[in-house]
Parts: structure tokens; C-alpha cells; sequence
């Protein structure tokens, strides 16, 4: 509670004034000051303590004052007093609420216009202090999200724009990370390549077999070794003595004896000298030596032969070399689309390990060609070379297996290139170059610093939308609510309007609300689209721009009823432009307030405003002051208010009543004082016959009409005695006698009528 205004200096029109206790406010203060006075520097102070703006005392600075404003309002709390110096205040007071021209110029309107500003400071005035909390909550995250907005394009600017070329800065980096990157953007490479070699790609085929023709080194060594096994070994070393004795080409000589043998007459007779010869030992050799097991044999050996020198001839090896040759051509053509390995085929090694083992072995096959049943030993040299075109066999069986596992690959990169597109490799090529980039050393960290100011803005981000929800939750309940409060206060003013459609809206800055002022059920918009459209500015007057006000600052401290009781309310001039038939409630409301809050002070340049307030007040609790001139300044003193509650109607019957009872008072003036005692009395005991403006004389016209049809207003004996009291007192009035002033008064007539009159308006 604010209990006195102890020091203003240099304020406004207030040089330097000290306050007393003739000055001490109360629960309920009135103070009266005349336009100009300084009653709206009192306001304006008051708002200052309430928020702590400084500016809103600075701007009042006494014009002339050679020091800075100083203010000294004493006040409960701690600490006492509140002190404004040095442009601030020692501590500030918000529970304090100021009703005034700023309150409407920033909430309502601002002359015929309605604002963005207006509607997004009456967002904040229905939500009440929980709700504005959130909403500053809300702004709050709603600022912090345009900062990480404009550090994000600080930090998205420092990244090289070569680096992501068309992926966006997000996008860029957003990328993961590959180990295999490298070999990636290769794939990729050659996917694009084969993408534009499809038609080379689609004909190109693939590799072909390559193998080293097989060497049976088993079977080889078994057809060296073979013999004859019906052929002893003694008789085997006989006929090889007798061979060598007949001497070169003696065994084929032999062999080709017996087979005249097998053609001749007697077999059992030798064929050159016809001597008998089946008791022969040696042509029993022979027979065993010569028979279908060594003709077996021999072809064995000329087919072994001749097989090798087939396979292992220089055709032979002039196709593997010719296979080869492909396969390395094939390779310079498919390894640029997918990974082969290097054809490390040395032709000339090849080729001489081939003509080795090729030499050994026919070598061998000749020896055992020459001498069948000689059992021959390949020998370690021939046995080397053999082994060494095996291992080379081998190593080429596994060049070969590489070569058909990379024909896999190349019908992928078949099948790719048949469907793919050239743009979609490039982007991906583009991309994987994009990630490379981006996880280098110097744009990782820049990437880094971007994406952890992201984080923040999206946990900023998440956390508006949970304020927003808090926030739309609460104006769930108290728009709806703060309308009907609206209207029930416009219909307390008999406004002829009313608003509809109070809602909060979510523009991309501050929060804000909207409504619409409807007048005979058509709703009009605060902001007119044009010339003679109906709106706002053209359709409400002074006094129903200042009622919706009023109501609006009514309707907000209803809705803060949780606080309502700590409030201190301070009405500036509420009834300024309202209409005479809205001042009795806005006094009443006032009058509520009182005895809902911690103090209410009403100021007003109109004291028969504030002596209703008086009136019905608790006087103990009621402090009435005035701020009046000064010298060149002002002060603020005690207000009698009392004296300036006697209306001019009471003074006049009570001027009527002491002349009837003490004969005090001028009688000419207790004359002329009749007939506004009589209409005074009938304009408030019959308004709806007696109306403003009106005299006398009509009423009682209007009277005698309903008297005769019967629908009377005063009863024939009333109309009667007001016609005798209206002719008596129309004799001192210039509108009904010109001669008022020379109309010699008669005592004992006056306090006749005197009298009458005053009986008169005693009537219910």
C-alpha cells in the first residue's frame, strides 16, 4: 500500500513538494486536480514505481529545474520508501496497475486506430501475470531461436560453398563419415564411366577360361614303368642281351619277325630256315616279348606320345598365349568399371616352363618308345620341370578363379549400366566427393560447430513447443473467459456493442490476440479495407471507445484474482468522454474494486465524479486530496470534499427551507430558486416524462393529455397544485416575464408558495 507521497521535485508542474499527514493516502484515495494541474504527473509516477521506467518521470522533467527529478513515495514493505534518484528507483512496485490514457493508448486503441502493438499488449492483459510468464517464456525461446538462426548463417557462411556444391549447408552436413570413402568415390567413378560406355559396356564380354593344359604324372610314371607280366625277368635280360647283339633296330627287326611268324604255314617252323622251332626256348621269348599285352603297350606309349605333342605343341601353346593376350585386353577394359587384379602372365616364363616339362616328358615317352618293356625312371631334373609347370598349372587355375569371381562384378556393372541414369551417378559421385570433403581437417570442425548450433536451436526449437502448448493451454481458459467478462461490463455501460472472437493468434514474432466489435448482430473489424467501409475508427464514439477500454482494464483485474487482493489500483480520469448514463456504473464498479484490493486511487478533474464515490464510501478508510495551484507550480493539499458534494439542488431547498422556517435569505432569490426546485424534483421522480432540456410547461402539457386519456401521470390535485406553483414561480423568470426583475415580492405569499413547494416535493 502506498501511503504518501513524501518528496516530488522537479517533476512536471511539482517544484518541490513535501508531503504531510493532512496528504497520507488511504485504502481508498480521491484526488481531485483541474486540467493541466498536474494529476497525470501523479499518474505517471505511479507507473514508473510500478514497472521502473525511468523515462516515464525523465520526460516530466520540470522545464527550467537546474537538478535531476527526485521522488520519495513511503510505501509498506521493505525497504521503506520507494525513491526514485538518479534516474532509478531504490525498488519498484508491481503489484501496482494504473488505469490512464497510456493504459488505453497501449492496450486499446490509439485515437480511432487499432494497432498490432494494441493487440499484442491485450494478449498479454487477458493472460494476467501466470499467463504472461509463459508467453515471456515463449518470447524468450522465440528470441533465442532468431539468435541460433543468425549464428547458423554466420556459421554456415564460413563453410566453403565449393566444398557442398549443390547439397545444402544442412545437407553437407549431415553426411556420415566412410572409411572406405576413397574406394567409394572410385566405385563411383567407374560407375559413372560405364554408365557412359553402356553401349561398349553391353557388347564388351567377358572373361574367358584360362587353365594350363593337365599333365597325369601318375599315369605317365605308370606307362614308364609298365612291362609284360607273362615275361620273367631272366628271360627278359636274355632277349635284351640278344637285342643289343643283333644290334641297332635288332628289337624292332625281332618284332618284325614274329609277325611273319604268325602269318606262316607251320608256326612251328621257323620262317627263314623252315628249322622246327616249338622246342625253341628263345622263340618262346619272343612270343611272351611280342604278344597283344606288348603291342598293348606300345600303342599306349605312341598314344601318350603323341598326345603330348599335340596338347604341349607349339599350337598348343600359341593358344594359351593367345587366350592370355585377351584376358589382358579384357582386363584394360573392365577395370575401369570394377576392380581386377594386374594379369602378372609372363608369356616368355610361361612358355619355357611349358616347353620344359613338354621336353621332359616326351623325352621319357621316346626312351620308353624305344624300349618298352624297359621300365623308365623319370629323373629329378625331369621330375623339377614337371613340378614347376604343376605349380605354374596351379598358379593360373587361380588367376582364373579371380577372372570368373570378376565376371560376377562385370555383369553387375552390366545389368547397372542397362538402367541407369548419368545425372543420378553424378549426384552420387558428387555426394561421396561432398563427404570427403566434409570430413577433412579443415571443414570437419566447421561442420562440427554448425551442427552443434543446430542442436541448440532444435532444443530451443523443442522447448517453444512445449511453452506454446503451456501457453495455449492457459489462453484456452481465459480468452473465452475474458470476453464474456467484456461484454458483462459493456452491458453494465449500456454500450450499444459488443465483442466477439477473442482469441490469441501466433504471428512469427510476439504473440497477439484479435476480436471484433459486433453492432446489431454485424460484425465489424477493427481495421477498415477502405473508404466508407465500416470499422473501428468510423462506427464506435469517444464514449464507447473509453467504455470498451474501461471494460477491459475491469475485465483484467477480474481475471487476476489470485493476486487481486495485493493489487494497488489507480484510476486516471476513468469517466473522461463517457456519456452522463455510464458514470453511475462506472462509479459502482470503482466502488467494488475497493473491496477487492489493497488500495484504489481515483483521480479526476470532475469532482461530482468523484463525490459519488464519496458518497457511499467508508470514510475511515477514505482519504480525499487536491492538487491545486502553487505559485507558477502545484502542490497537493487536502480536499473537503463534503463542501463539494452539496449539489446546487440541495442548496437551493435548503436556501427554501431556512427561509420557511427563519425567514434567512434573499427573498428574491428564494423566488427565483421555486421553479428549479420543482424541476429538479420532477426530472428525478418521473425521468421518463421529465427529460433533459425540458421546462415546465410542457410537462404539464404532456399531463393534462394523459390525464385525459387516462393514463395519467400526476393525479388531477398534483397537476393542480403544480400549475398554481409554476404560475407563481414564472413570475421571476426572464423566458416566462420580461418584467421578472420588477415583481414586487410578498412575503406572506412567498413563504405560502414556499411552503406549497416544499410539501410539493416531498410527494413519492
Amino acid at each position: 500500500m502506498l501511503n504518501r507521497f513524501q518528496l516530488i521535485r522537479n517533476v512536471g508542474s511539482f517544484d518541490s513538494v513535501q508531503g504531510t499527514a493532512a496528504t497520507d493516502l488511504a485504502e481508498l484515495t480521491l484526488i481531485h486536480a483541474e486540467n493541466g494541474r498536474g494529476k497525470t504527473t501523479l499518474c505517471a509516477i505511479l507507473r514508473s514505481l510500478a514497472s521502473g521506467d525511468p523515462n516515464l518521470i525523465k520526460e516530466r522533467s520540470r522545464l527550467g529545474a537546474q537538478h535531476a527529478p527526485h521522488v520519495v513515495v513511503n510505501c509498506d514493505g521493505a525497504p521503506q520508501p520507494a525513491v526514485f534518484q538518479n534516474n532509478a528507483w531504490s525498488r519498484v512496485i508491481p503489484d501496482l496497475v494504473v488505469f490512464d490514457d497510456i493504459f488505453v493508448a497501449e492496450n486499446v486503441h490509439s485515437g480511432l486506430i487499432v494497432t498490432s502493438g494494441h493487440r499484442q499488449n491485450l494478449h498479454e492483459l487477458i493472460l494476467g501475470a501466470q499467463g504472461v510468464a509463459l508467453a515471456r517464456t515463449f518470447e524468450q525461446l522465440a528470441d533465442r531461436i532468431s539468435q541460433h538462426n543468425s549464428q547458423l548463417r554466420i556459421k554456415a557462411g564460413v563453410i566453403p560453398s565449393a566444398t557442398h556444391g549443390a547439397l545444402s549447408v544442412d545437407e553437407f552436413c549431415a553426411l556420415t563419415n566412410r572409411p572406405d570413402i576413397d574406394q567409394a568415390i572410385q566405385n563411383a567413378e567407374r560407375s559413372l564411366t560405364a554408365i557412359k560406355n553402356a553401349s561398349a559396356i553391353r557388347t564388351k564380354s567377358a572373361f574367358a577360361r584360362i587353365a594350363l593344359p593337365p599333365i597325369d604324372i601318375a599315369s605317365l610314371e605308370t606307362l614308364l614303368d609298365r612291362s609284360l607280366t607273362d615275361l620273367d625277368t631272366a628271360a627278359l635280360t636274355r632277349l635284351k642281351a640278344h637285342f643289343d647283339k643283333l644290334g641297332e633296330g635288332g628289337e624292332q627287326w625281332a618284332a618284325e619277325g614274329m609277325e611273319f611268324m604268325k602269318v606262316a604255314i607251320d608256326s612251328k617252323n621257323c620262317p627263314f630256315c623252315e628249322q622246327a622251332i616249338d622246342h625253341s626256348e628263345m622263340v618262346s621269348h619272343y612270343r611272351g616279348y611280342f604278344s597283344e599285352e606288348y603291342g598293348a603297350l606300345k600303342r599306349d606309349i605312341t598314344n601318350t606320345l603323341t598326345a603330348i605333342n599335340e596338347t604341349f605343341g607349339g599350337d598348343g601353346l600359341a593358344a594359351f598365349q593367345r587366350v592370355v593376350q585377351t584376358a589382358v585386353e579384357c582386363r584394360r577394359f573392365w577395370s575401369s568399371f570394377c576392380d581386377i587384379d594386374e594379369l602378372n602372365l609372363d608369356l616368355a616364363s610361361i612358355a619355357q616352363t611349358w616347353l620344359n616339362a613338354r621336353n621332359a616328358i616326351v623325352a621319357a615317352l621316346n626312351s620308353k618308345q624305344a624300349a618298352p618293356l624297359e621300365k623308365i625312371v623319370l629323373g629329378e631334373e625331369a621330375k623339377a620341370k614337371v613340378e614347376a609347370y604343376q605349380t605354374l598349372a596351379r598358379q593360373i587355375a587361380a588367376t582364373d578363379s579371380a577372372l570368373q569371381s570378376a565376371n560376377v562384378a562385370i555383369a553387375r556393372v552390366k545389368t547397372a549400366t542397362a538402367v541407369a541414369s548419368i545425372i543420378a551417378a553424378e549426384n552420387e559421385l558428387n555426394r561421396l566427393k561432398a563427404t570427403k570433403e566434409r570430413f577433412s581437417a579443415n571443414i570437419e570442425p566447421l561442420c562440427t560447430a554448425y551442427l552443434q548450433e543446430k542442436a541448440a536451436k532444435e532444443a530451443a526449437e523443442t522447448q517453444k513447443t512445449t511453452a506454446r502448448q503451456a501457453l495455449d493451454a492457459h489462453r484456452n481458459t481465459v480468452f473465452p473467459a475474458y470476453q464474456i467478462l467484456i461484454n458483462d461490463y459493456l452491458r453494465k455501460f449500456y454500450a450499444g456493442f459488443r465483442i466477439e472472437g477473442v482469441t490469441a493468434i501466433n504471428p512469427a514474432g510476439r504473440p497477439s490476440s484479435t476480436y471484433c466489435i459486433v453492432i446489431n448482430n454485424a460484425q465489424v473489424p477493427l481495421d477498415g479495407s477502405g473508404a466508407g467501409v465500416p470499422c473501428f475508427r468510423n462506427t464506435l464514439s469517444a464514449g464507447d471507445r473509453n467504455s470498451l477500454a474501461l471494460a477491459f482494464f475491469f475485465a483484467s483485474l477480474d481475471q487476476d484474482a489470485a493476486n487481486l487482493a495485493n493489487r494497488i489500483v489507480v484510476i486516471d480520469d476513468a469517466f473522461s468522454s463517457l456519456d452522463d448514463h455510464r458514470e453511475i456504473t462506472t462509479v459502482q464498479e470503482i466502488r467494488r474494486i475497493v473491496q477487492r484490493t489493497a488500495q484504489v486511487i481515483v483521480l479526476s478533474h470532475d469532482k461530482t465524479f468523484l463525490c459519488q464515490i464519496w458518497e457511499h464510501a467508508d470514510k475511515q478508510n477514505t482519504r480525499a486530496l487536491e492538487v491545486k495551484r502553487d505559485g507558477s507550480g502545484s502542490t497537493i493539499a487536502s480536499w473537503d470534499v463534503s463542501a463539494d458534494c452539496v449539489t446546487e439542488y440541495d442548496q437551493r431547498h435548503a436556501g427554501l427551507r431556512e427561509y420557511c422556517d427563519a425567514n434567512s435569505g434573499n427573498p428574491r432569490t428564494i423566488a427565483e430558486d421555486i421553479r428549479p426546485i420543482l424541476e429538479g424534483f420532477l426530472r428525478v421522480a418521473y425521468p421518463q416524462h421529465f427529460l433533459p432540456g425540458s421546462l415546465l410547461g410542457q410537462f404539464i402539457g404532456l399531463c393534462r393529455q394523459r390525464l385525459s386519456s387516462g393514463t395519467q401521470i400526476l393525479s388531477p390535485a398534483d397537476l393542480q397544485e403544480l400549475s398554481d406553483l409554476t404560475d407563481y414561480a414564472n413570475q421571476f423568470h426572464h423566458d416566462t416575464n420580461p418584467a421578472w426583475r420588477t415583481v414586487i415580492i410578498n412575503d406572506t405569499q412567498l413563504l405560502g408558495f414556499g411552503q406549497r413547494t416544499l410539501a410539493f416535493v416531498k410527494r413519492p
